[in-house]
């Protein structure tokens, strides 16, 4: 059972970014966004790449993805110490604290993960209760 029967689905930063971006893999991500959730962490890689590299204002692209159905979630203390506690076993796939954030949600709300991450085979984590999605 889900802790949140009507989210699937939680977006990677890089997942978000493909479909932004039009990348392989976004029609993956488009057709998950009704029922996909982001974890603040990594709305906030998001905010923050498309300033940097498109020079989108967040206070414009934020509200723009919200609009997208998009939930986001807060980073909850709990958040933290699962981050924390994954670290010792994803250090070997070089797991960034962004991508340990996307995963404690997802743990959290029993939902499945789509990322874009190729370089880093998420599935080969060995993960329980977390489903893994590469979207391309």
């Amino acid at each position: 059972m889900r802790a949140n029967p009507g989210l699937q689905t939680v977006l990677d930063a890089s997942a978000l970014l493909a479909y932004l971006q039009d990348e392989p893999g976004s029609e993956k991500v488009e057709a998950a966004l009704d029922n996909a959730g982001i974890s603040a962490v990594n709305l906030a890689e998001v905010l923050t790449t498309a300033l940097h590299k498109r020079g989108e204002l967040p206070a414009v692209l934020g509200p723009q993805l919200l609009a997208l159905g998009i939930q986001p979630f807060d980073f909850t203390v709990e958040d933290s110490m699962e981050v924390a506690e994954l670290w010792a076993g994803t250090k070997s796939q070089g797991l960034s604290l962004g991508d340990r954030a996307c995963l404690a949600l997802a743990r959290r709300l029993r939902a499945r993960v789509l990322t874009a991450e190729r370089h880093r085979d998420w599935r080969k984590l060995g993960l329980k209760g977390v489903e893994i999605e590469v979207i391309r």
